[in-house]
């Protein structure tokens, strides 16, 4: 199931709006940081600054078979070997990741999709009791040269919401300029 419409760019212009590895850094992830999942890898432009830093592996999960195609085109030029792609309706069949198997899960400019809660237990269940969770998303703002439309855009307090409902706690919000926000979130079980 795809998300709704987010007006994602083109390449060129998406990657210009992000400095991926500051932005990874700020959120947590570093040579500590064992498995993580992405959920949307898009054109990987997160997933290879991740793998270059973490210790662990990275499952790159997406819907979209040219994603996914031109995510493992990236990794092959960067000479990675810890990237996992995953073609994969992580919104109806979930990521396919066992429980508690992943260190730090990225939900990076997604949360506008229909039910979020979905995605955001499904980040809980493969989540490692203390993992992490790193949310990204396009600021409330009209004036974003992109984005999804103001009606469906999450702004920091409802993502922040609905984490603590799944079993998240110690928010950490982050100005990342010019056009997102991140919020890093950490799960504690209670058994």
């Amino acid at each position: 199931m795809k998300i709704r419409e987010s007006g994602m760019p083109e390449r060129d212009m998406w990657e210009k709006f992000f400095n991926p590895a500051k932005i990874l850094a700020t959120l947590g992830l570093n040579s500590q940081t064992g498995d993580v999942a992405e959920f949307g890898c898009g054109y990987g432009t997160f997933t290879i600054p991740a793998a270059k830093v973490i210790k662990g592996k990275v499952y790159a999960l997406d819907i979209e078979p040219e994603m996914i195609r031109i995510t493992d085109e990236e990794v092959k030029k960067h000479g990675l070997s810890n990237v996992q792609t995953v073609e994969r309706d992580f919104i109806t069949e979930g990521s396919g990741l066992p429980d508690r198997s992943v260190d730090y899960v990225m939900l990076f400019n997604i949360l506008h999709l229909e039910k979020p809660m979905m995605l955001i237990n499904e980040a809980r269940r493969i989540l490692k009791d203390g993992g992490r969770l790193g949310i990204i998303h396009w600021n409330y703002d009209p004036k974003t040269p992109r984005g999804p439309s103001m009606d469906i855009r999450p702004k920091p307090e409802q993502c922040i919401k609905w984490a603590e409902s799944a079993g998240f706690s110690n928010a950490i919000q982050y100005d990342l300029k010019p056009y997102h926000y991140g919020i890093l979130l950490k799960l504690s079980r209670d058994s």
